[in-house]
């Protein structure tokens, strides 16, 4: 059974859910004032063509240098920037239940379509505000930011990270790549170094316990690397 807000997002049976945060920030925002939310230009144009590139890297392959950092027990996942929602599922597929978060339409949509599941809730929303999910606070076990962060100026790195740190239950992890290199056509993308996000992190009480530099994107992009950083919130 699911319900449906007036917006068109679709949403658990809150008796189905183990917290009722979803329903509560869906039906907090009504609408949206029209613009192309900040960091996604280009994004909408080239849909199809992302899809096919997306999906053809495993969730397995993509993340094999973190996953050792989620949950093995079934948990609370959010998916920030989900895209094509490859990794939505395959933390679904873990045990998990994710909250899928994803402000392009086309991308959303598409996301719905290939990886239908019970145990992911299909989110319109975007940084640094996230404001449907008003009510999320202490929430996740897992927060993941993959190809994200660098869509962000730094004013809105600054705001947008106290608000992800308050929707991570005590022990949880945050997870984040920084894209480093060319900044393909018509996309809005700045070279976030580790340095200031560890930064960032630390003034949120965020722990870090991982940072590896000059990853392989797995898409054979001329000139891109990227870094992995993860962090902890304290048990109490």
């Amino acid at each position: 059974m699911v319900a449906t807000t007036s917006i068109g997002s679709v949403l658990p049976d809150p008796d189905a859910t183990s917290g009722l945060c979803d329903v509560i920030a869906l039906f907090a925002v009504e609408g949206t004032d029209g613009m192309t939310p900040s960091g996604t230009q280009g994004y909408a144009n080239e849909a199809d063509a992302l899809v096919r590139q997306y999906e053809s890297i495993a969730f397995e392959d993509i993340h094999a240098s973190v996953l050792h950092l989620v949950p093995s027990t079934p948990g609370r996942v959010l998916d920030i920037g989900s895209g094509t929602g490859r990794d939505a599922a395959g933390f679904a597929a873990m045990g998990h239940r994710v909250t899928a978060v994803e402000p392009t339409p086309e991308l959303r949509s598409a996301a719905q379509a290939l990886h239908p599941s019970p145990l992911i809730e299909w989110v319109d929303d975007t940084l640094p505000d996230l404001p449907r999910l008003a009510g999320c606070e202490d929430s996740f076990d897992v927060v993941m930011l993959t190809a994200v962060w660098m869509h962000l100026d730094g004013p809105q790195r600054r705001r947008a990270m106290p608000r992800v740190a308050s929707l991570a239950r005590k022990g949880g992890v945050m997870i984040v790549s920084l894209r480093h290199g060319p900044v393909p056509p018509g996309r809005r993308m700045f070279d976030v170094t580790a340095d200031e996000t560890v930064q960032l992190a630390r003034a949120e009480g965020l722990a870090p316990v991982l940072q590896l530099d000059h990853q392989d994107g797995l898409l054979r992009r001329p000139g891109v690397s990227w870094t992995r950083l993860a962090f902890s919130w304290p048990q109490s």
